[in-house]
């Protein structure tokens, strides 16, 4: 069952957590509704891939309306397909949220305990990843394109949270609209490091189609991944929607040749009056 549903056109929500966890907002946006100063046809929310600041901030406000979650209280990063994750606070509420120029440098993973943020993260390919542990109040985000993934982002993210007392099998965790495993071809040299996450690991989620050219599953590894990280396989949830396939409903940096916009995940607890 596809866990990924649409509340509106223009993104989709986690649908078992946000319905089971009140205050709780997370899901992912897609390509459709965005400002008619797009240079990109569609929602585009990154600040990064040439599209006018207006534009990318004009579609930002529409969503922070409809999600009811000001952009003010939103966090951002510079995303550099790397492996660090920030725990955040209201502090740093802002960063990230109207400007590349104050996001999170170097940065591919978010989390936090506090209400009244919200983590974002932008896609256009890569796989999102979302985290939960209800009873601790704590949730997470990370960006995992094929480097994130082989250097085991999602296990990170895991071994933080057992540093703040979360154990693996309290995590929940949801893997969102991404590239399929049939439209991901990669080489040999990305392979090897596949190879060597997952040595221990009987069924590879890759395929050899010809010479050096295989097909790779990059959701199934990351699933393998929290797996081998001590999560649950009935806690992890994926999304069988693609980024390359569906033209309509996302921005693909492979299919678009680089030449496109980008997708944004997100999760928050709204604030709760007390």
């Amino acid at each position: 069952m596809e866990p990924f549903v649409y509340d509106n056109q223009s993104y989709l929500s986690i649908k078992n957590w946000v319905h089971q966890y009140p205050g709780l907002v997370a899901g992912i946006t897609t390509k459709k509704g965005g400002s008619s100063k797009d240079v990109y046809e569609g929602f585009n929310m990154g600040f990064h891939v040439g599209d006018l600041n207006e534009a990318v901030c004009s579609n930002r406000n529409k969503l922070a309306q409809l999600l009811q979650f000001p952009v003010k209280h939103w966090v951002g990063a510079e995303q550099t397909h790397e492996t660090h994750i920030r725990k955040i606070s209201r502090a740093d509420r802002g960063k990230g949220a109207a400007s590349y120029d104050n996001a999170f440098k170097r940065t591919d993973g978010f989390y936090t305990n506090e209400e009244g943020i919200l983590l974002t993260l932008c896609y256009a390919d890569c796989v999102p990843l979302f985290f939960i542990s209800p009873e601790h109040k704590m949730i997470g985000a990370a960006h995992a394109g094929w480097k994130g993934t082989v250097n085991e982002i999602a296990r990170k993210m895991v071994e933080q949270w057992n540093e703040e007392g979360i154990e693996a099998n309290q995590i929940l965790a949801a893997i969102g609209p991404s590239i399929c495993e049939k439209c991901y071809i990669v080489n040999d040299y990305v392979i090897n490091f596949v190879e060597n996450t997952l040595v221990d690991v009987e069924k590879k989620p890759y395929n050899l189609i010809s010479v050096g050219q295989y097909t790779l599953d990059l959701k199934e590894m990351n699933r393998l991944i929290l797996l081998k990280s001590g999560v649950p396989e009935k806690n992890i949830h994926i999304s069988n929607l693609c980024s390359n396939c569906d033209h309509a409903e996302f921005f693909s940096h492979r299919r678009d040749q680089g030449q496109t916009g980008r997708m944004l995940s997100y999760i928050g607890w709204k604030e709760t009056s007390e």
